[in-house]
């Protein structure tokens, strides 16, 4: 279980980012990351992976402190996917191999070779081990990015915008990858994510960070539409449609007023707080949310 317990972190002595943030999330979770530009989500993620120290607080997996365990001890811990990866002109399998510098140092050995190759195989890239990585669309080269992160076999997965380059299609790719991680192999994920639907539809708990601290945190009763107008200063609407939650912001939500001037259509069956479990990005029912229908923060 990951834990962040009373973390601050400042650049500088007057230059305070986060303060007070506490996070809880265990094995094969979920978690969604969620604030504006600005509010201190990429520097959590700083302190998490260990590139930034906290002034205060700490970060800590399955009770030990991140900040006194050793780089190779961390990744074996903790693996990060960016959002955008520039690998070089290496190969697919090369690219892989690199997620276990942290464990062999200067040479790889057998057994890295062989986790390469068992990665390469549950993600359905060993056709493209000697393809060269530069050659491969966004949807794949995020593959190999999650490749590259599981040949450090860690414990924990932290995901930056992971979807925020790519088209629809390969937006669900991803997703539908992540979530398979996280239920097959009970990896913990911590996801910052812009679309407020697809974070509904993809996170098992929310955390909405505002001005350096985590405001609100708790599974799908946080999703409120009082919450989002809070964290995100903006005008929203939750509705529900055709069995789906979606959510409705700025000129989506002005255009469903237009529509339905008396609020929006609730069906038979919604709960007493409007929210319904939307289609999940596996294909389990409801349609996908188009991108954009709620996009918000960095």
């Amino acid at each position: 279980m990951l834990q962040i317990r009373n973390l601050s972190f400042g650049y500088s002595r007057r230059d305070c980012v986060l303060h007070d943030v506490n996070l809880s999330l265990g094995g094969g979770e979920i978690g969604i990351l969620l604030g504006r530009n600005g509010s201190g989500k990429t520097t959590l993620f700083k302190n998490i992976l260990g590139l930034c120290t906290p002034s205060g607080g700490r970060v800590e997996y399955d009770g030990r402190d991140l900040s006194r365990l050793s780089g190779r001890e961390r990744a074996g811990m903790v693996a990060y996917v960016p959002q955008d990866i520039r690998f070089g002109a290496l190969s697919v399998f090369d690219c892989v191999l690199m997620g276990r510098v942290a464990r062999f140092g200067l040479r790889a050995g057998r057994a890295d070779y062989e986790a390469a190759e068992r990665v390469l195989s549950e993600m359905g890239l060993e056709s493209y081990g000697d393809r060269n990585v530069e050659h491969l669309s966004g949807g794949e080269r995020q593959k190999v990015a999650i490749a590259r992160a599981l040949a450090q076999e860690p414990e924990f997965l932290v995901f930056d915008e992971p979807t925020g380059n790519l088209d629809i299609a390969n937006e669900r790719l991803i997703l539908e990858e992540a979530r398979k991680l996280a239920r097959e192999k009970h990896i913990g994920i911590l996801c910052s994510l812009h679309d407020l639907n697809q974070a509904l539809d993809f996170g098992d708990r929310f955390f909405f960070l505002k001005e350096g601290t985590i405001r609100y945190s708790g599974g799908r009763e946080q999703f409120t539409e009082a919450v989002l107008r809070e964290v995100f200063d903006i005008p929203v609407r939750i509705i529900d449609h055709e069995g789906e939650t979606i959510v409705l912001t700025g000129g989506t939500y002005h255009e469903e007023l237009a529509i339905h001037p008396a609020g929006p259509h609730r069906g038979p069956g919604a709960d007493p707080g409007g929210l319904r479990r939307p289609g999940r990005a596996n294909g389990s029912g409801g349609r996908r949310v188009r991108a954009g229908a709620a996009h918000c923060g960095g």
